[in-house]
């Protein structure tokens, strides 16, 4: 089925969208920092920010520009307990083409924007590449089975609904099949990929192709290549 692919794709791109959100936070950051003044403010104030389960306190910081204008500025980041006090002096960045896009010298104040929306980029993006990575690997492998490994006739012994996976509401089927090494008298169960519709009217043999590693046939790929190709 087609999901998990869409799914891993979408995770992958969400990641990459919020990783470049957060490369765009960073360096437009650091171009305010080369362009800013600093000076001194004092805390006047603790805004606070009530949600549904806390209140958080935003410090609103009261300073004066080299040019002598006062300005009033209430930063974005909130927290519980507070980060600051009032009457607490603090070091302020601001623009002096624009003093009211102001911010505090401090590494969250600065930095929290970036490192939440990194964060959670990473975490997307590892979550879908890592998908479309073993995906990939897994395809590979069963393409150089196909291509090298040795084809052997395994006894289909039954068509089995995988509980173990579960999409949309939906278990896939797996084909069995068996095989006993005539070298070894070892005996091996095949299970094939999953598939998403009931295979049994099209399985018409007594057995089913497998490719297998000569030297290790838990290393195999079952060739269901005859069954149709589902289109929804």
């Amino acid at each position: 089925m087609k999901a998990f692919s869409i799914f891993n794709y979408v995770f992958s791109l969400i990641g990459a969208g919020l990783l470049a959100g957060a490369i765009y936070l960073y360096v437009d950051k650091q171009a305010f920092l080369e362009k800013a003044e600093t000076t001194q403010g004092t805390v006047i104030e603790m805004i606070p920010k009530r949600s549904k389960d806390s209140t958080t306190y935003s410090p609103v910081v009261s300073f004066i520009t080299k040019s002598g204008q006062t300005i009033t500025y209430t930063s974005s980041v909130s927290s519980n307990p507070p980060s600051y006090d009032v009457g607490e002096n603090v070091e302020i960045f601001y623009d002096p083409a624009n003093p009211n896009d102001a911010e505090i010298n401090g590494f969250v104040s600065l930095w929290l924007g970036v490192l939440i929306l990194g964060g959670i980029g990473i975490v997307f993006f590892l979550i879908g590449s890592l998908g479309v990575l073993l995906r990939y690997l897994k395809n590979k492998k069963a393409q150089n089975l196909r291509e090298t490994g040795k084809p052997i006739a395994a006894k289909f012994t039954q068509v089995q609904l995988n509980t173990n996976q579960t999409v949309n509401g939906r278990n896939p089927f797996l084909i069995l099949s068996q095989w006993q090494d005539p070298k070894t008298d070892e005996l091996y169960v095949f299970k094939s990929d999953s598939i998403w519709f009931d295979p049994t009217d099209f399985v018409k043999t007594d057995t089913i192709r497998v490719f297998i590693d000569p030297e290790n046939p838990k290393d195999y790929v079952m060739d269901i290549s005859f069954l149709p190709k589902l289109k929804n």
